[in-house]
């Protein structure tokens, strides 16, 4: 029975909803998976050695990366390249599909730019709009960066752009990317 890490950060419970989605499909496939915030005590704990892929997800959040997840990478940069590995990222202008190709993504180009971690394999998904949900600040802020990019403003908008049978076939491929001849 394959094992896989998913670890994820959320800001807005999007992501930990992906990440859960990644974890069911897998189960489904009969592997043996443990799905782990890195914010959360068992992110402190983990025995990586027992792991044969593992897979990092993190929300975009104007434009950047929430500080705790290049924490947790510096931190165990050596093991998560140790293991066969993805990083999806998660954001709202992946809802264009020529945003999901890894080279016209900047939010994840800035990822590759600024993590000590170089992933072996990438993954964009889109993430919600979830106006109503948020903070004053954060959908003021928001609203005005989807006006310039052309999406929704209206404030009672709530958009889930996630192609979820995309995020099962990534799921998938984690498993593509053990190598069987190591088990």
């Amino acid at each position: 029975m394959t094992r896989v890490l998913v670890l994820y950060f959320t800001r807005g419970g999007h992501t930990a909803k992906i990440a859960n989605a990644i974890a069911d499909q897998l189960t489904f496939r009969g592997a043996k998976v443990d799905l782990v915030d890195i914010n959360s005590a068992a992110a402190t704990c983990i025995n990586w050695p027992d792991y044969e892929v593992v897979a990092l997800g993190a929300c975009v959040l104007y434009g950047t990366y929430d500080k705790s997840v290049f924490k947790f990478i510096e931190q165990h940069a050596e093991a998560l390249g140790a293991l066969p590995n993805s990083f999806f990222c998660v954001n709202v202008v992946a809802r264009n599909p020529e945003k999901r190709i890894p080279e016209n993504n900047k939010y994840l180009q800035k990822f590759i730019a600024l993590s000590p971690w170089t992933p072996a394999d990438l993954k964009i998904i889109a993430g919600k709009v979830d106006y109503p949900s948020w903070p004053w600040y954060d959908r003021l802020m928001i609203q005005l960066i989807m006006k310039m990019t052309k999406g929704p403003t209206d404030p009672k908008s709530v958009i889930d752009y996630t192609d979820w049978a995309d995020v099962k076939v990534y799921a998938d491929h984690l498993l593509e990317l053990v190598d069987v001849t190591a088990i």
